[in-house]
């Protein structure tokens, strides 16, 4: 299930590795392989965001709005990120430590360094380029957004065709657990 403050926590970790500042478009596509990634080392990704395709490749369909738009609330995304000129995000708080990002696990922080190092060193263009050759899930869908199957991800992955019909099984039972599960955590 989508959490803002995990994928906020994601995109406050990557920015405190570059600079405290990012292209937006930059980490949107650092966000969607982390995602990725996770799906093909731990069969979930981190943000529970659905996959899209878009005419700059593939993103992350929540966190795409909330790089564009911001959050509702000061608390999740408004709380570790800003937006800023020229088509940037920014961290808010002046400096991040792993122990303030309390909604990820090692896991996941080992996931988004190997990302960062991986990708981290690319510009913008370069790391959107890299997902339109190298992010077999995605086409490109013209001037619309088109759902990504997890399935044609984890097949793009190297996964058999059965084994990633079965993955995509797990993930939305999930899903409907964690909805479940949700309605309990409030009462």
């Amino acid at each position: 299930m989508f959490s803002e403050e995990k994928v906020a926590q994601m995109a406050a970790y990557l920015l405190s590795k570059d600079s405290g500042r990012m292209a937006y478009l930059k980490l949107i596509k650092l966000l969607y392989l982390s995602d990725r990634q996770s799906l093909g080392v731990y069969g979930e990704s981190i943000s529970g965001d659905r996959f899209v395709a878009m005419k700059h490749g593939p993103v992350l369909s929540q966190t795409y709005d909330l790089v564009k738009n911001g959050g509702e609330e000061e608390s999740g995304w408004n709380h570790w990120i800003r937006g800023t000129e020229n088509y940037e995000v920014a961290l808010k708080p002046m400096a991040v430590s792993v122990e303030d990002l309390d909604e990820l696990s090692e896991a996941d922080i080992e996931i988004l360094d190997s990302i960062m190092a991986e990708f981290g060193h690319m510009s913008k263009y370069q790391i959107r380029d890299f997902t339109h050759d190298h992010c077999a899930e995605w086409q490109d869908p013209g001037c619309t957004s088109v759902a990504i199957p997890p399935s044609a991800t984890f097949a793009a992955l190297g996964k058999p065709h059965a084994t990633a019909l079965a993955l995509q099984d797990r993930l939305f039972e999930r899903e409907q657990l964690d909805r479940a599960l949700a309605v309990y955590k409030f009462r």
